[in-house]
């Protein structure tokens, strides 16, 4: 399985494993294959997702239904689920690899994504914050390396480069529009809205250190609609328009016959 790993060398792929915690939540199958939730009234069988599938499911945004290529037998923890949002694609695999799945911990998800890089690493970037933990971190060292066929070292580097590759976007873009609000300063942008600008883009570097990404992006957006604000040439066209409104529907005015209702 080492041949596998592969994450920033691979232009469309990444494989990683994870150590399960949890295996709730307890789910539901249906006739057709597809995951369903535990209050589904239909007819189905039962599976544990597990908590890394949980997450990774929530970050691969909008999503087509997860399919069970593998549906599970009497381990209600070991199956093979597919799904895909966009262009980014997943196959999780759940299988234990010690203790004969009696418990949670005793299983891990094997994670095949394809698809573009910023989609993968923004996706993993966000499960990781999400759980709280190291997933790449296991219950039982050896034997998951023996399992895996890679050092406990590789498995961290594998998602390690994929969570800095989503941070660094995220800076590179905070950057970006630090650099647009200081040339704007320099040509005389407003400087009220250059200081909101400023204060927004500190939050964004705050929520980026604790692996906010969604309040990155909600400070990003706050950020780049006050340097709008700020550009004096933006300024000049929103009264350009605003004239040529203005003229449109004197224009329209003059077009609207006069009615005379005094001899009625």
């Amino acid at each position: 399985m080492k041949d596998d790993l592969g994450v920033v060398s691979d232009p469309q792929k990444s494989v990683l494993y994870a150590q399960v915690m949890d295996g709730d939540p307890r789910m539901k199958i249906d006739g057709e294959g597809y995951l369903r939730s535990a209050s589904w009234p239909g007819n189905g069988t039962y599976v544990f997702l597990g908590d890394v599938t949980k997450a990774l499911l929530r970050f691969l945004g909008p999503h087509d239904p997860p399919f069970f290529s593998i549906q599970p037998g009497y381990d209600e923890q070991r199956w093979v689920l597919e799904s895909s949002s966009g262009e980014l694609s997943v196959s999780v695999t759940s299988d234990s690899y010690w203790g004969l799945g009696l418990f949670a911990r005793c299983f891990f998800n094997k994670i095949e994504m394809v698809g573009p890089l910023s989609l993968r690493a923004r996706c993993i970037h966000d499960v990781v914050a999400s759980l709280g933990r190291n997933p790449w971190e296991p219950y039982r060292l050896r034997r998951f390396e023996r399992f895996t066929g890679a050092s406990s070292e590789e498995h961290r580097r594998s998602w390690l480069e994929l969570v800095q590759w989503a941070s660094e976007d995220m800076r590179s873009n905070i950057l970006e529009l630090q650099e647009r609000a200081e040339t704007l300063s320099k040509r005389g942008g407003d400087e009220d809205a250059i200081k909101r600008a400023s204060m927004d883009l500190q939050e964004a570097t705050k929520a980026l250190e604790d692996r906010n990404a969604p309040a990155v992006e909600r400070a990003l957006g706050r950020a780049s609609s006050s340097l709008i604000e700020a550009d004096p040439s933006t300024e000049v066209l929103s009264s350009e328009f605003a004239s040529l409104d203005i003229s449109d529907q004197l224009d329209t005015s003059e077009e609207i016959p006069f009615i005379d209702l005094s001899e009625e």
